[in-house]
Formats: C-alpha cells, structure tokens, sequence
C-alpha cells in the first residue's frame, strides 16, 4: 500500500509540473498567434495563474527547509487569488466577441475582481489572517486556514458563479453548430484550471489525507483531466481574433502542444523516474539521467517529424485530403526565382563547355520586353553592350545546323527559345560567339538543341507559375475577407450585414503601413495587409490590371512620396524622414548601411523611422478621405 502510495506521488508531482508546462506553452501560444484579441489576451491571464500555482507547488514539494516552503506556497497566491478575476475578466471577453459588449456592469465587475484579488495576496502574505501557518498532514505540507479564509471562498465561489452564467449566456448566443460546440468545448475545459487552483489542503488537509491513497488517486486523476481541458479551452480559444482556416489552426496547435508540453513533459518524467530507479541502486547523481533526457528529446522529435503529417491528414482534413494534398504538392513542387536560376545557371554552365564560349546568358521575353535572368563567365552582356533588343527582326540571322535560326548581336549569338509545342519566342539563350564562328560540330550542335529545349521548358513554366503567383496575389485579400466573415459570423451573425471595417485609429494605421512597408517587395505582411480594403487600393487595381498587391504597393510608394520634401534630394534633416522611407523600404538596404549613410546610430534610426511611419500612415489616411470626398461628389 505504502509503495503504491509513493508511486502515485510521484506520478502527480510529474503531472502536476506537467500541467504547469502546459499552461505556459499555452500562454505563449496564445500571445504568439492572437494577441490582438481580447479573448485571447484574457486566456493568457488564466494560463499564467495555472502556470504560477504549478510551479511553486513543485518547487514547495522539492524544497526542504520549512520557511522555504511556506514561502512557495504563500508566493502560490499570486495565482490562486487573482484567477477569479482573471476569469471574469476572460468571461466578460467572451460574452463581447458574441456581440454582447459590456454596459458598465461588468466593467467594473471585472476591475473590483482585481482589486480583491490583490488584497487577497497581500494578506495571504502575512500569517494568522487570510493563511495561517505551515502545516502538515501525511506528510504533505500546506498552509492552515486563517480567520478571513472563508471570506475568501465566498469571493472565489461568487465570481465562479458569474462566469458561468456569463459562459451559459455566450453559449446561447453561438449562431452556427460548429461554434456551439466549440462552446461547449470551453465550458467543460474552464473547470481545469479551477480544480488546479482550488486550495485543498488549506480546506480540508487533514480530513482529506486521512485516506491517502484515495487523496492521490483522486489527485492524479485530477491533473490528468486538468491537462485535457486547458487543452479544450486552447484549442476553442484559438479560433478568436483569427481568418485562418480551420484545419490551418488545428495544425498550428497540435503541433505547438505536441512540440512543447508533450515533449518537455515528457522529457520531465523520463528524467525523474531515471532518478529515482538510480537512487533505489544507490547510484547518486547517476549519468544516465542527462544521457536518458537527450535520448527521449530527439526520438520525440523525430517521431513527431516523422508521423505528425499523416496525423495531421487523418484527423483535420476530412473530405479535403485531395484539395490539401494538392495545395502541399504546389508548395513543393514550384519552382521559385531562386530554383529557376540555379538551374538555368547549370544549364548555362553546360552550354559553355559545350560550345567552348566563355559567357553565356539567358533572357526572358514577356510583355514586350526583355529582361536579362542569368548569366555566366567573366562577361556581363548588360555591362558590356548594353540595353538587350526588343526584337530579333534587325538583328542578322544566320543557320547553324541542329539548330535552326540563330542571330547574331554584337560579339553574341542569339538562339531563341520557344514556348514548347508553340511558335512564341519566350526567351533568348546568348552565347560568346568567338567560339562558334566556324561552327559546332554535330555532337556539339545537337547537344546544344537539348539544352535549349530544356532552357525553353523552365522558362516557360516560370512564366505560367508568374501567373499563379498573380492569381493567387488577387485571390489572397478576397479570401482573408471570407474567413474574416466567416469568423465574424460564427457568433454574431448580424455582424455579416456590417460593411468593411474601418481604419478605427491613427496607431492602428501606422501599424499596418509598418508592416505592409516591410514586406514592400513581397510577403504575407504585404499580401494579407488589412489596407488591401482601403478605397484608394480598389482604386489602384485599375491601373495595376487587377492586382491588389500591386495595387497596394504603388499606394505605399505614393504616401512615401508624400512625406518627400520639394526639390532635389539631399542627406539634410529634412529630408532625413524620406530618405529613411526610400532606402529602408523601398530600395531594401539593411538597417546598418542605412545608419552610415545617414550618419546616425541605429537606435536613432529606429526612433526616427517610427516618426517616418506615422508620417507616411497619415498620408495614407488624407487619401483615403479625398477617395471617399470623390465617391460622395460622384453619386
């Protein structure tokens, strides 16, 4: 009996640091992904309660002088107390994401909650009052209850109330099925932090021990199901303040408690029953414990590597396995800017030691230009003769055999690729023509016809993924608009008649121009910009042939403009704000070449770019009235 009893100690001082682990992975997760919203925010409040009560009861049951512990598990209220107002707090968040803000009531509700919950931990900081002094019973230690001890359930009991009525009435105001039973998700998971917090011992230690192996069966039990509702509350939570898909947050949470709790759990358990098996040998400060910690972290990760997407496919995706298997393939199989160039690098590299020239090059031809993509050798075509042409039809034409028409431009020869099964010129491959004026042999000129075919076919999937890109460029802000939507309308469904929100205030502007500005040349920050919205950006796809991002960015560019001072560009102080603009954004200079050409140090730059921000954030707001003054003549 006894040794069942240990083992169960054991198993709960594991779990109980366990749960502490969880808390404050789900803490940062939740300050990671949603801290911009408010129901969010509040459950990181509640996870740092849990994560304080956690930790100090570990460190109380690992201590061994008497005033150390009375000192953890005094500290322990820090948590204990403040968690009442931590969950009304979180409650009265709720209940204003489903379209029931505060009148008043809770406002000051919530604010009194703290109040008392600071009084609570003061006093519980001085003995004989709210907690009295350092006991024990089956050889536990706890603090005893003292003469406002009762006082203090009644507040913890009273706000519990509130909340779930404030619970029950966010419920009732869940429009669609899937968000009712996330709901209800979030109504079993809130109790697990209120079993965690719950004082026990200050309660009814003594009564409560005189079973011990009742009192850590029900205990282990407790903390095992403490770790799935924080997890139910995590994963209800997570769908706040969010456009993503569904399966998209499913996926991030898994893998961010898989990768975090699991794993450091884990690894905590492992290393605690190594321990204690080497102590039973008699082996103290044994190394199998750090060798048994190391082992146990990488085959976990490697079995979540291994294992997690084929998880991941068989509980979130569903009936959509074959559209997600077909976005994942497009992620791995498409061919970047940088994927392009190395390869047609290679290619280049080939074709010179075919041909025996010293240079090559390979030109794209789109939109009526031509733009230079890669060269090799020692020679830069551009440096050296200049502007590519536009056409071939001046250029003097010659036939080499294998090869077909080839075109002669200044010290190169020209062979142009075609759209493959197609007569459309969709590239120039040039080469140093000292070596070909007596032509190739054969072998050589056939050789060269491959890779020609092979430079052909790159370009041209380049140029139709050039499309996707763009497609997908203008389909990115329609859709972030429906999950904005379809988030809005999983609670409040009346929300959906509301037109686009507005820009609310002048900090939350120059936030988003921030963060547009530094994806100027592309990024999610740029391509899911809230100021895709704006009037002046609809207004801009027309002269951007529908592109939103493009539209957006000649937007930036014009409020950057704005903020230019008249007259010719100098390094003065007045001009300090543009020049800031042009080349930390515009032109893509890092912050220390930015510094020293400014003459300033880094953190002034920083303190002067904010200033640049909000200049361009209020250009930014002045159009946006003058294209909302044009519409009002219009009508």
């Amino acid at each position: 009996m006894d040794l069942l009893t240990n083992i169960l100690r054991v198993v709960n001082e594991i779990l109980v640091a366990g749960n502490a682990i969880t808390a404050l992975a789900l803490l940062l997760y939740a300050l990671t992904f949603n801290l911009r919203d408010r129901v969010a925010r509040t459950f990181a409040l509640i996870m740092g309660c849990v994560a304080i009560i956690g930790l100090t009861d570990v460190l109380a049951a690992t201590t061994v002088g008497a005033q150390e512990i009375e000192a953890w598990l005094r500290l322990q209220w820090l948590g204990i107390a403040f968690l009442p107002a931590t969950y009304l707090h979180f409650s009265d968040a709720l209940l204003e994401a489903t379209g029931r803000p505060s009148r008043g009531r809770r406002f000051w509700a919530v604010r009194v909650a703290y109040a008392l919950g600071l009084v609570s931990f003061l006093i519980a900081a001085r003995p004989d009052l709210l907690l009295a002094n350092l006991g024990e019973a089956g050889g536990v230690p706890h603090l005893t209850a003292g003469l406002w001890f009762p006082a203090f359930l009644a507040f913890f009991f009273a706000a519990l109330g509130i909340v779930a009525s404030s619970l029950w009435r966010a419920y009732q105001r869940c429009r669609t099925r899937t968000s009712r039973r996330r709901m209800r998700y979030l109504m079993l998971g809130a109790a697990g932090p209120v079993l965690i917090a719950y004082p026990f011992l200050t309660a009814g230690g003594p009564f409560l021990l005189q079973w011990p192996l009742v009192f850590w069966t029900t205990q282990t039990l407790i903390n095992i199901l403490v770790a799935v509702q924080m997890v139910l509350m995590a994963y209800s939570v997570a769908y706040y303040g969010i456009s993503y898909p569904d399966r998209v947050v499913k996926s991030r949470l898994f893998q961010w408690i898989l990768r975090g709790p699991v794993v450091a759990s884990t690894v905590l358990a492992v290393s605690v029953v190594v321990n204690r098996i080497a102590l039973l040998m008699g082996t103290e400060q044994s190394r199998l414990v750090p060798i048994a910690m190391v082992s146990t972290l990488l085959l976990l990760q490697f079995a979540i590597t291994l294992f997690r997407p084929s998880i991941e496919r068989w509980l979130f995706y569903g009936e959509d396995r074959q559209d997600i298997s077909r976005l994942h393939l497009l992620e791995e199989r498409l061919l970047t800017s940088g994927d392009l160039r190395q390869f047609l690098e290679a290619i280049l590299n080939a074709v010179s030691d075919v041909a025996g020239a010293s240079s090559a090059f390979l030109a794209l031809m789109a939109d009526g230009r031509v733009d230079l993509e890669v060269a090799v050798g020692p020679d830069d075509p551009l440096q050296e003769i200049g502007q590519l042409p536009p056409t071939l039809a001046d250029s003097q034409r010659s036939e080499l055999p294998e090869l077909g028409p080839v075109f002669a431009w200044d010290s190169y020869w020209l062979i142009p690729l075609h759209q493959p099964g197609g007569s459309e010129i969709i590239g120039l491959l040039g080469i140093r023509a000292i070596a070909l004026e007596e032509g190739l042999p054969p072998e050589s000129a056939s050789a060269l016809k491959v890779l020609s075919e092979r430079a052909s076919f790159a370009i041209a999937e380049r140029l139709l993924q050039r499309e996707v890109f763009s497609a997908v460029d203008r389909l990115v802000p329609q859709a972030e608009e429906v999950q904005r939507l379809r988030a809005v309308g999983r609670y409040a469904g009346s929300d959906l008649l509301q037109g686009e929100p507005e820009l609310q205030a002048e900090a939350d502007l120059a936030h988003m121009v921030r963060d547009a500005l530094t994806h100027y040349w592309g990024g999610p920050r740029l391509t899911r910009s809230p100021l895709l919205r704006l009037r002046i950006v609809q207004e801009a796809m027309a002269q951007n042939n529908g592109n939103a991002v493009n539209a957006l960015r000649s937007v930036l560019s014009r409020g950057v403009e704005r903020v230019r001072p008249s007259g010719d560009r100098r390094f003065t102080g007045e001009w300090m704000l543009y020049n800031i603009l042009e080349m930390k954004f515009l032109e893509g200079r890092k912050v220390r070449d930015v510094a020293l050409r400014l003459a300033m140090s880094e953190a002034d730059l920083y303190r002067k770019q904010r200033v640049a921000i909000e200049a361009v954030a209020a250009a930014i707001s002045q159009m946006e009235q003058e294209a909302a003054a044009r519409a009002a003549r219009n009508q």
